[in-house]
């Protein structure tokens, strides 16, 4: 693990992989994740990619932020950017860090884009209508009673919690995926590591990802490579495979994988690495 000390004081960490001089690629994991997780290994060393997984403030070695935001998270990784000496670093957000990617983007600090399996802005009115009830009723609150909802997800969620979450939301062939011996373990390590701190780190985020993004997607001018699998059952990815979003971003192409579903970022690595560098 690798640590920065910020301005403010806090600690950032974070691990990276693949060519250790290579062009920067800023990951942004999925809901609750910290740690090494990683994924294209090789891919990325032959790619001269040189990945480097943040732990979002209050998630694994970072330490918390209590006022912890969008503006924040950015400042966080130009700081991060600048301490790498980092040259047209490039971004990917998984699941819920989608949005925290976006926002990397949003603020011009990467020249490009790969949103795997990732979180639509669900409050935009357009992508409201399409999720469930349930789902729906969530991101409402987010935007309108999110203090309290934050609060909420604190007091229950743990890692455990949210992998059972993940197993019951996963379409059948994600979950045979998932519970791999060979992949089960880093996948719950990294969801263990996520919540080292408990829950609050978790829960902001969720509140982040899930309210009205204060960036606008028709603002994002680098090019943006989207990739759903059409297997994919998350009600909290995009509910109708990046359409919308592929309609609302100036730069997207929109890849839509039929035999795959949300584990496109481990079973397809090679293909959205490749794209990312090739598009930008």
């Amino acid at each position: 693990m690798n640590y920065l000390k910020l301005t403010d004081g806090r600690q950032l960490a974070w691990h990276e992989w693949g060519a250790a001089d290579g062009r920067v690629v800023v990951f942004c994991p999925g809901a609750g994740m910290a740690g090494r997780f990683a994924f294209g290994e090789k891919d990325a060393e032959e790619l001269n990619l040189r990945i480097i997984s943040v732990d979002r403030a209050g998630l694994g070695g970072s330490d918390a932020d209590p006022q912890k935001n969008f503006a924040s998270w950015t400042n966080d990784i130009e700081q991060l950017l600048t301490h790498l000496k980092a040259e047209a670093p490039l971004a990917m957000g998984f699941s819920q860090g989608a949005a925290f990617a976006y926002a990397l983007a949003s603020a011009n600090l990467v020249k490009g884009l790969a949103i795997v399996s990732g979180q639509d802005e669900l409050s935009y009115p357009a992508t409201i209508k399409q999720l469930p009830e349930q789902v729906a009723m969530m991101v409402e609150r987010a935007g309108s009673d999110a203090l309290a909802l934050e609060a909420e997800i604190a007091q229950f969620a743990t890692a455990d919690w949210l992998w059972q979450m993940i197993e019951t939301m996963s379409a059948e062939q994600d979950r045979v995926y998932y519970s791999r011996g060979d992949f089960a373990p880093h996948y719950r390590a990294a969801l263990k590591a996520g919540f080292l701190q408990g829950a609050a780190g978790y829960a902001r985020d969720t509140i982040l990802a899930m309210a009205p993004w204060p960036f606008r997607l028709e603002d994002v001018r680098c090019p943006v490579q989207l990739w759903y699998g059409l297997s994919d059952t998350s009600p909290v990815h995009s509910p109708d495979f990046g359409k919308i979003l592929n309609a609302r971003l100036p730069s997207a192409k929109l890849n839509q994988v039929a035999d795959a579903g949300s584990a496109i970022l481990w079973s397809h690595s090679r293909e959205i690495l490749m794209q990312l560098v090739a598009s930008s």
